[in-house]
């Protein structure tokens, strides 16, 4: 069975159910966040396009007092998110012309476009994301290729860091699967003792990245969230929490 975690959380124990509650409007000033009551043990928060809806999954028994004070400290992603959400609006969110920042490893490099015939491809060079695509390359060829270029990219770099994390932890991985993942940065299936990775994370932080191979990796040793997993992670990863604190407040593409 696969153990995942998700955005906006502190610790995921299990999924959710689909049905809420009940909702409930949290008003902030002039921030919203919509509270849906579910029965679940975590609090999720996300921000959805185009109009920047924050929304805020909570256990049905959860006292609402903990619940303000969860969303209260999350306002700043919340508005950091919501203004690039809406500045990018609906479809496609960039335009992948020259000159147009990208993230690689939470750093933003500017976007530098080269037309002409042969192979499409994407790399880092002189400090830019250079695309060398056909000529008259839409926007979607554009994205996809970019998209690809990111996948391989993590791809390369979780290959070259589960074996250096395997022998520390006394685990063994037997495949790897790099996909868009829309709420989940990453998850373990233990039976098969594969790991499936979220390739959003190549904007984040490399430190972030680290944080979610050991989490995935730590669950082929404790299944649950709980202390046991808390202090496994304590032990091989002292700084994880100021990791999963940047991983889920560093402004990148939201997942929605």
């Amino acid at each position: 069975m696969a153990k995942t975690y998700r955005k906006g959380k502190e610790n995921a124990l299990g999924r959710s159910d689909r049905a809420p509650l009940s909702v409930i409007l949290l008003r902030f000033g002039e921030v919203e966040v919509h509270l849906l009551r579910k029965k679940i043990r975590n609090m999720h928060l996300r921000v959805s396009p185009p109009d920047g809806r924050a929304s805020l999954s909570a256990p049905d028994r959860m006292p609402i007092e903990a619940v303000r004070a969860f969303a209260a400290s999350k306002l700043d992603w919340i508005r950091r998110t919501q203004a690039e959400v809406r500045g990018r609006g609906p479809g496609i969110p960039f335009s992948y012309l020259e000159g147009e920042r990208h993230l690689l490893w939470g750093r933003g490099y500017p976007l530098a476009v080269v037309e002409e015939p042969g192979r499409a491809k994407a790399e880092l060079l002189a400090e830019k994301i250079l695309l060398r695509v056909p000529p008259g390359a839409s926007t979607e060829k554009k994205s996809a290729l970019l998209a690809l270029w990111y996948r391989s990219i993590l791809r390369q770099a979780a290959s070259a860091l589960i074996p250096q994390w395997e022998p520390r932890l006394g685990v063994r991985v037997n495949g790897l699967c790099v996909q868009r993942m829309k709420t989940r940065w990453g998850s373990c299936n233990i039976r098969s003792r594969r790991i499936r990775l979220n390739s959003e994370l190549v904007k984040k932080p490399f430190c972030c990245f680290e944080y979610v191979v050991v989490h995935e990796m730590a669950h082929l040793l404790v299944r649950l969230h709980d202390e046991r997993f808390r202090a496994l992670l304590d032990r091989f990863l002292p700084d994880w929490r100021e990791r999963q604190r940047r991983l889920n407040d560093f402004p990148s593409d939201p997942i929605v």
